[in-house]
This record gives C-alpha cells, structure tokens and sequence, in this order.
C-alpha cells in the first residue's frame, strides 16, 4: 500500500478556496453571525435580568402580603376587642338600668303598701270609734233608762267634781 501523497495542486487550490471563502464569510456572515449572536447574548442577559427583577417583585409582594395580613388580623382582632367590651358594657348598663327599675318598682310597692295601711289603719280607727261611740251610747242609754240609775250618776258625778 502506497502512502497517499497529496498532490500540489490539490493542496494549493484548496487553500485558495478556503481562504476565499473565509474572506467571503469575513466580509459579509461574519459580522451579522457575531451581531446575531450577541443580540442572542443580550436577550439572554435581559431575559435573567427580567427574571431576577420578577423574583425580587414576587418576594416584595409576599412580603407586603403578609404584612398586609398581618394588619388585617390584628384589625380583626381589635375590632373583635371592641365588639367585646361593647357588649359588656351593654349588657352592664342593662343590668344597671334593670336594678334602678326594680328598685323604683319597689319603692313605688313600698310606698303604696304604706299608703294602704294608713288607709286601712284610718278606717280601723274611724270603724272603732264608731263602734266605741255606739256601744257608749248603748251603755249611756241603758244606764239613762231608769230615773234612779241616772240621779245615782249625776250624785257620783258631782261627788267626784271639786269645787275650787
């Protein structure tokens, strides 16, 4: 077997061709291959950049959306607080409201209890003197009815009477 030599010529016009074609390529790909290129760079770069610039907002947005979370609770819970102590003091305030009535319904009661009583103990009274004056008019009748009980009286009468 023979070494394949290669032959001058061969060797000379494809170098020529290929320096040609480098020069073709120079001249005019090259340039719009590199701009090509780099225009692909500096969208990558952009697009990173875009990202990393999204990424920074999401967190931003978490973040303010927990604080904003974070204020709503505590809004809820004062609100929650205020309701409370509102109640509270409704229901206290009906509490006290309920004890002045009941104690003015108890006043009134014992006012008209005693009214009542003075009523009843005014009639007592009128009602027994009636009844004293009748059973004393009964009592002075019968001891007026007879001539000899009613010269007795008045002898005693006058017997107990000084004369100053």
């Amino acid at each position: 077997m023979d070494l394949i030599t290669p032959e001058f010529g061969l060797v000379f016009w494809t170098l020529i061709t290929f320096l040609v074609l480098l020069y073709i390529l120079r001249r005019f790909a090259w340039k719009p291959i590199l701009g090509a290129v780099s225009a692909r760079e500096e969208g990558i770069k952009d697009a990173l950049a875009s990202a990393e610039k999204a990424r920074q907002e999401m967190e931003n947005l978490q973040a303010d959306n927990e604080r904003i979370l974070q204020e709503a609770r505590a809004e809820r819970e004062a609100m929650l607080k205020d309701a409370r102590e509102i109640r509270e003091q409704t229901i206290a305030k009906a509490e006290a409201e309920a004890q002045e009535k009941a104690s003015k319904i108890i006043e009134k009661a014992q006012a008209a209890i005693e009214s009542e009583k003075k009523a009843a103990m005014a009639e007592l009274k009128s009602h027994v003197a009636g009844l004293s004056i009748d059973i004393a008019e009964k009592v002075v009748q019968g001891e007026l009815s007879n001539k000899d009980k009613q010269l007795k009286l008045v002898e005693d009468m006058l017997g107990e009477t000084t004369l100053n």
